[in-house]
């Protein structure tokens, strides 16, 4: 019988290398980046449309204030004409007045007539504005899907830039900035590039008081980042009126390259980077703005973007986007400042015994230089406590298999790691063996049975429009108060009603829950990690019910902070 052979569809000869650009001479490796660009945020309009279920536009808002609360100054608020949502988002933060005066809106529309009135007439009563005009020139792109010539394809841009022109006469109560994107600038030959954006350029007659924007958008990741530096380099070289235009970069991860791509850009000369929080986007995402801002801080390089409480970034964006931030990704992930290894974890422990003395001598801007530590966990509201993480081979481990074997208590890790030393302080003191009944008391004294104890006398939960809506009443030191709040899901209403009441804010950082039995009957337990004004807290509670239980977690994590809920808004520190 003859064998059958079967041709394996992966197959690396239908592909080929990308082009070298012939530069004789590159001054970008040479140069080093010493401040930072300037950043727009696409999270609203990029990052949203990559979305399997886009944001609705309480999440947008959310999001919309927390980019605000971070720093940034322009933020790509949506396409208007294309959404009927993105255009009711854009007038709710125009006719609510939501936008500071510092903070500058963008739209990005096609260059079509009816697609560009439309935005303007989004964008009535704004006191500054960003119109960011894109058509695709790419070679592929014009062959293939438009089947245009070179020639119509630039006729293309002039005309919407020519209509953007006289839609910002007509409109001059705004103070207007022009944008304009070669989409699939990667795939696109560099002397059209330069050719399509000078006639852009032509119409719109930049001064240096208000420049125009050129974005050459990495719309799929091609080549390697020195290629595109190369590409940026040739660009910023050619371009008409240089000095009057700022140059942009908007970089994808198809290669996992993207942030590489925009720094090197950087140094071949571009003024600015658009990107998203923690890399969302289309296919494998967009620029990681936090990576790419939190790799300029690692290097003395003030940012202008400020992630001190990441627990809060990470929250916002895994709610509004409901996707879960990896716990490996850089500078954010809950790994990533961990050590599990003993030799890494003991190079780590004498560095920082070192660093602390030494901050003592000259001061808090004393130089970092600690083993495996690129920053200060603190510097993103991270402890040290969550630095040397101790795993099954050095006594996590073997409490949490005690817990959970002998009273079904099923720690997640991260409240592994904060329990265990509790246990280990307790075995030092008592210079003894720890027995299983101590361990578990430990652990009730430490998150269930804490000091000065709220509770829950009665609640009433309401879900409507995908919200939900909880009222309680609360037993406390003073007396009973009353709370009410809204969220997504009862848990996020119960810590918005809280944060209410006092001077602090609560986010919610990690939620696990089980139930003590295998019958109707069993009791439920719960355990919740809260960031308190950036430093993170863990609380444990027991019910009948698992709402119950999470409620009581929730108020055993804050009371262990020393805080008393009252009628009137109250301070938490944490201790």
């Amino acid at each position: 019988m003859p064998v059958e052979t079967t041709v394996s569809s992966f197959n690396h000869k239908k592909y080929s290398s990308f082009p070298i650009i012939g530069k004789t001479s590159r001054r970008w490796p040479d140069r080093v980046i010493e401040q930072a660009p300037d950043w727009c945020s696409v999270d609203l309009r990029d990052g949203n449309q990559a979305l399997i279920e886009p944001m609705s536009p309480s999440q947008k808002l959310s999001l919309f204030k927390l980019l605000v609360d971070v720093g940034f100054k322009e933020i790509e608020v949506g396409f208007p004409a294309a959404s009927q949502t993105d255009y009711d988002f854009v007038r709710q933060l125009i006719e609510q007045d939501l936008i500071p005066d510092d903070v500058t809106i963008q739209v990005l529309t096609q260059a079509r007539e009816g697609l560009i009135a439309r935005s303007f007439e989004a964008l009535k009563g704004a006191r500054r504005a960003i119109m960011h005009l894109y058509n695709s020139t790419s070679t592929v792109q014009r062959e293939q899907v438009f089947k245009m010539s070179r020639d119509e394809i630039k006729g293309i841009a002039v005309q919407g830039a020519k209509w953007i022109r006289d839609g910002a006469a007509q409109n001059s109560e705004t103070e207007w900035q022009f944008q304009y994107s070669p989409e699939s600038f990667t795939n696109t030959e560099l002397d059209y590039v330069v050719e399509v954006c000078d006639a852009v350029i032509d119409v719109w007659q930049p001064v240096s008081a208000n420049k125009i924007i050129i974005n050459l958008p990495a719309t799929v990741e091609v080549a390697t980042p020195n290629v595109y530096a190369d590409q940026i380099e040739t660009v910023c070289d050619r371009i008409s009126h240089r000095d009057q235009v700022s140059i942009s970069l908007h970089t994808h991860n198809d290669r996992g390259c993207g942030v590489a791509a925009a720094e090197l850009g950087v140094m071949a000369g571009a003024d600015r980077i658009e990107g998203t929080l923690l890399g969302n986007g289309e296919r494998t995402g967009n620029m990681d703005i936090v990576t790419m801002a939190m790799n300029l801080y690692s290097q003395g390089i003030d940012p202008k973007l400020n992630f001190s409480d990441m627990d809060r970034v990470i929250n916002v964006v895994e709610r509004c986007t409901q996707l879960s931030v990896h716990p490996r990704h850089p500078y954010a992930g809950d790994l990533v400042f961990a050590a599990f290894s003993g030799s890494h974890q003991d190079a780590i422990n004498k560095c920082l015994a070192i660093d602390e003395q030494q901050r003592v001598v000259d001061g808090p801007d004393s130089h970092w230089r600690v083993a495996y530590l690129p920053i200060d966990p603190r510097d993103v509201g991270r402890t040290y406590q969550q630095v040397i993480r101790i795993n099954s081979q050095s006594g996590k481990g073997g409490v949490a298999y005690v817990l959970e074997q002998d009273y079904g208590l099923i720690l997640p890790r991260w409240m592994q790691v904060d329990f265990s030393p509790h246990v280990q302080q307790f075995a030092e003191k008592s210079e003894t063996e720890v027995s299983t009944e101590q361990i578990r008391e430990i652990f009730r004294d430490t998150y269930i049975n804490v000091e000065r104890p709220m509770t829950v006398e009665r609640y009433q939960a309401t879900r409507s429009s995908g919200s939900d809506e909880l009222t309680a009443t609360l037993i406390t030191d003073s007396g009973k108060v009353e709370i009410a709040g809204e969220g997504k899901g009862i848990l996020d209403a119960f810590v918005t009603a809280i944060n209410q009441k006092i001077d602090s804010r609560i986010v919610i950082v990690d939620y696990s829950e089980h139930t003590l039995g295998d019958n109707e009957q069993s009791e439920a337990m719960a355990y919740v990690q809260l960031s308190i004004n950036g430093h993170r807290i863990c609380g444990a509670g027991c019910s009948e019910d698992i709402v119950g239980a999470s409620l009581r977690a929730v108020l055993n994590a804050v009371s262990r902070t020393g805080v008393v809920i009252a009628g009137d808004v109250a301070q938490l520190e944490v201790v």
